[in-house]
């Protein structure tokens, strides 16, 4: 069931979400998760700044009430997941960004004020890194 891959930074994507609340996939049979991969890794190759965070797919991340659900982490980082987001550039772009900063960052945790607007209200729970919980 599990599948090793790289360690660092990456944002997981559920390759499965729904493509939007009412809609499980594109007219082309594509689901919506697997459109925000692509569209993560289309944003990267047009923007190498933001290629040094890891896109991963994994097929169900559990958060079915929301669709296009990703998992932003680092080694000995909090990690966090967020989702509603439509597979497209611009928030391909503030989750790339987003998961930027969180890199740069010492635990994982940016301030407010860094977030990109697209990652706003989408944050659905915050994770503890392994040996560690938030205080």
């Amino acid at each position: 069931m599990l599948r090793a891959v790289e360690t660092g930074p990456a944002v997981v994507v559920c390759s499965t979400c729904r493509l939007s609340p009412d809609q499980r996939e594109d007219a082309g049979g594509q689901r919506g998760g697997a459109l925000l991969a692509e569209a993560l890794r289309d944003v990267q190759r047009d923007d190498p700044a933001l290629a040094g965070v890891a896109v991963q797919e994994m097929p169900c991340l559990f958060a079915c009430q929301r669709h296009c659900v990703v998992h932003v982490r680092a080694p000995g980082k909090v990690g966090y997941v967020l989702g509603g987001f439509r597979p497209g550039e611009e928030e391909a772009r503030a989750i790339l960004e987003y998961a930027a900063r969180h890199t740069a960052s010492a635990e994982g945790v940016v301030p407010y004020g860094e977030w990109p607007d697209g990652v706003k209200g989408r944050f659905i729970t915050r994770t503890p890194p392994e040996g560690f919980v938030c205080t």
